[in-house]
């Protein structure tokens, strides 16, 4: 079996991110998100391991110290992180592995797993961006540019990444991270590894026709 690729997935806020990677892991088979670590405290409803795994201070730091993440911040008083043994035994079973995280966090797996394909997802305009973010309309407008001052923020790293998706009708967009992930998992060395025994019967030596 082939090793699973590593797709790095960015947007500002607003951009349609988390929707997009819902429908893509549904509509396609051997692909999963990789689950987070933090040391917040679980909210109603959330599942340990399903929304994040759920671990305290101590034991967060421990796996600093081992170096088990990919990527890791604090946040106010929370950290959060991805697991490098989880995220590997993933890809080595041949799943292929979505991170769902900023450019800084991207910055820090890239340097880790430099064969990973990173994505930007960008909105269509900065109106339609502010449109999206004002929600239903009932937070202050102060609010509201803040969160565009930190989306342009974002958005100013776009170039850090392989592709760049333009999330302005989701049916394309959604096709277009469908093609991205279906393209890589039809790259030569892949296909080798999928269909060794395959290719060689197709290129095997035929005996001579006397």
């Amino acid at each position: 079996m082939s090793q699973g690729t590593l797709f790095i997935i960015s947007a500002p806020s607003g951009a349609g991110k988390t929707s997009l990677v819902r429908e893509l892991i549904d509509s396609l088979d051997g692909i999963q998100v990789s689950v987070s670590h933090t040391t917040r405290e679980r909210r109603p409803g959330e599942v340990n391991g399903v929304n994040y795994h759920f671990v305290d201070v101590p034991a967060f730091e421990a796996m600093i110290e081992r170096g088990e993440f990919f990527e890791y911040a604090r946040v106010f008083d929370n950290y959060y992180g991805t697991s490098r043994p989880a995220v590997a035994a993933m890809l080595a079973a041949g799943t292929d592995v979505i991170l769902e995280i900023d450019w800084q966090g991207a910055r820090q797996a890239r340097r880790q797993m430099p064969d990973a394909v990173s994505i930007f997802i960008l909105p269509p305009s900065r109106e339609e961006l502010e449109r999206r973010l004002a929600g239903r309309g009932t937070d202050e407008h102060v609010v509201i540019a803040r969160r565009m001052r930190d989306a342009i923020s974002e958005m100013s790293h776009h170039d850090e990444y392989d592709y760049l998706v333009i999330n302005d009708d989701f049916t394309t967009a959604l096709r277009e991270l469908q093609a991205l992930v279906i393209a890589r998992r039809l790259t030569l060395e892949r296909t080798r590894e999928n269909h060794g025994p395959l290719l060689e019967a197709l290129l095997s030596r035929q005996p001579d026709v006397e």
